[in-house]
């Protein structure tokens, strides 16, 4: 069946959309100790999605560093609290690793963030945008990218709650996942049309 994906997606048409969720397990880290063994289950996996949080800042001249750094597969998705586990050399050696690929969407502006909280040379890391863009698509937030192929929202309810907050609530917890675990969906479904070629291009979706 053909698919219709549009170069531009109004963003009213995404509210009655019915929400993705990341189906999985949620491993949040929290410990230093504990990022070794995370990072070697990642690493033997074929693709990871990937994401980060930072605490908002509501006053002028103040600024956090990544909070999370969140690091999915398609069924397990680990939330690195950085403010507590520090850049570990568990976690410089995935951020490191030119094996397996990484999809992000925006990622330089998270690497550049990522680099403040320690020196590393960024691995195999796959920029969304720029696959969206070789398709034609000019919106191209997480959110109106997933919409646009596949018809499901990305909440975004949770951007500005306290990412260094004693627990993460569930609900934080889900939305960090959801974000790195569909950067994985899209770029395997732009693969799969690109490789098909079972897809037109159109204007706009309103």
């Amino acid at each position: 069946m053909m698919k219709i994906i549009f170069t531009s997606f109004d963003k009213a048409a995404i509210t009655n959309l019915p929400r993705a969720l990341f189906p999985g397990k949620i491993v949040v880290v929290d410990k230093p100790e504990d990022t070794e063994a995370a990072v070697n289950d990642l690493l033997s996996h074929y693709i990871l999605g990937v994401d980060t949080e930072t605490r908002p800042s509501f006053k002028r001249g103040q600024a956090y560093h990544v909070s999370l750094l969140q690091v999915s597969t398609h069924d397990t998705c680990y939330l690195f609290r950085l403010h507590h586990t520090g850049m570990t050399p568990a976690i410089i050696r995935l951020l490191e690793d030119t094996t397996v690929p990484k999809v992000g969407l925006s990622w330089h502006d998270d690497l550049l963030q990522l680099h403040k909280r320690a020196a590393f040379k960024a691995g195999y890391f796959i920029e969304l945008q720029d696959v969206a863009k070789n398709f034609g698509i000019a919106d191209m937030s997480l959110q109106k990218l997933y919409a646009n192929l596949f018809h499901q929202k990305i909440s975004k309810a949770q951007r500005l709650s306290n990412w260094e907050a004693s627990d993460l609530k569930e609900s934080q917890a889900l939305y960090a996942a959801t974000d790195a675990w569909c950067c994985i969906n899209l770029y395997e479904e732009f693969k799969r049309l690109s490789a098909s070629g079972d897809y037109e291009l159109d204007e706009l979706r309103a």
